[in-house]
């Protein structure tokens, strides 16, 4: 049932829909249930040239606009928010090595993204959560080469990456890194909180670094800025996240509305109860008002301007109408809703998950209230 319309170009979309219908969709729920990492799938789509959308031709890459790639994730959410997880971590490494990185690091890694590359984005510590301003794992320079050690948690797509991005701290300050999974000194385990009931695609496993020795260059951007590059990186990745969650929430309608539309109820279907009609209206007004917000923020991101607002807007609606969709999926659908053969359970946890995931709805309310205030200020200078 097609109740959307593209907002971008047509025949992208037709690709990538059929692509997700013949690859991912039926996997969905196999995937969800024994949470692990779909490593064949996600090579397929890198061999598509969906891994490198955005990324420079200079490095393999497809050199299209965000615009596009918000279209694109929310089309793999669609079938499968497991996967387009598995697909962000992929942008939030590529992004922050195509903006800080040396050129010697850029030419390593960015043209095997086209190739393939498993990466994730590694921030998380035990003790600290979304507070990366001070970190545990620390990095000091020997020489050539840097020594890391330190233990990240909670690491998404981190069960079979190749790549890791991770933060550690220098005597200068937060420091960004690239850490091949061959080099020596790095495991992965599962921690004590590594099984999440939504957004499963493998376990989030804890990084040890151990004695890690690496090369001088594979300091990532500038010693001690971070934080700030890996905020900046956030504000491209929040977008997609945003459009994950609008996949999300088109999946639970579109779901809803056909059994809705099917199932008899007191001679006649549930859809023609008034009041049903209504959850569906209300719905859809949310759901494309979210949808607009998102490719608004993506637009933002192709032409820089307002980035940190405008992601940080998209994820906080788009994630709370995923769920709120999802929810009345779940509750329209009655009985039908609940089971387990039914994939109402698996939208609302995924949505739920996603108002945490990639920056908590908290979070962003304060993103977006700092950005009003420097707006405010900057008005009130004389």
């Amino acid at each position: 049932m097609e109740c959307w319309r593209s907002l971008v170009d047509d025949d992208f979309v037709q690709r990538i829909r059929g692509f997700t219908t013949s690859h991912i969709s039926p996997l969905a729920d196999d995937i969800d249930r024994r949470d692990y990492y779909p490593v064949d799938i996600v090579k397929a789509l890198a061999g598509e040239g969906y891994n490198s959308l955005t990324l420079d031709p200079a490095y393999g890459g497809g050199g299209r606009s965000y615009t596009l790639a918000a279209a694109f994730f929310e089309e793999v959410a669609y079938a499968s928010p497991a996967v387009a997880i598995c697909l962000i971590t992929i942008l939030q490494a590529q992004k922050i090595l195509d903006l800080f990185a040396a050129q010697a690091l850029k030419d390593l890694y960015l043209p095997r993204f086209r190739e393939g590359l498993l990466s994730s984005y590694a921030l998380t510590e035990a003790n600290h959560g979304s507070d990366i301003r001070s970190l545990d794992s620390k990095a000091e320079r020997v020489g050539q080469e840097w020594r890391l050690d330190g233990e990240k948690s909670f690491i998404t797509s981190g069960s079979a990456a190749e790549l890791f991005i991770i933060l550690a701290e220098t005597p200068v300050g937060v420091s960004v890194f690239a850490v091949p999974r061959e080099a020596a000194g790095v495991s992965t385990h599962e921690g004590d909180n590594s099984h999440t009931f939504g957004l499963r695609n493998g376990p989030h496993v804890n990084l040890v670094l151990d004695g890690v020795r690496l090369p001088a260059d594979h300091l990532v951007g500038e010693e001690g800025a971070g934080v700030r590059q890996a905020v900046t990186t956030l504000d491209y990745s929040r977008t997609m996240a945003a459009a994950i969650s609008t996949g999300i929430a088109r999946a639970a309608f579109d779901g809803a509305l056909a059994y809705a539309g099917e199932r008899a109820a007191f001679d006649q279907t549930v859809l023609d109860f008034q009041g049903i009609q209504w959850y569906f209206a209300d719905a859809v007004s949310e759901i494309d008002a979210a949808r607009l917000a998102v490719f608004d923020a993506a637009q933002a991101l192709d032409e820089d301007r307002d980035i940190a607002r405008y992601s940080s807007q998209a994820k906080l609606l788009a994630s709370r109408v995923a769920t709120n969709a999802a929810s009345l999926a779940v509750q329209v659908c009655g009985a039908h809703g609940v089971t387990e053969k039914a994939p109402f359970g698996r939208y609302l946890r995924d949505a739920k998950a996603y108002e945490i995931a990639g920056g908590s709805s908290e979070i962003l309310k304060n993103t977006i209230a700092k950005q009003l205030m420097r707006a405010l200020r900057r008005s009130n200078k004389p």
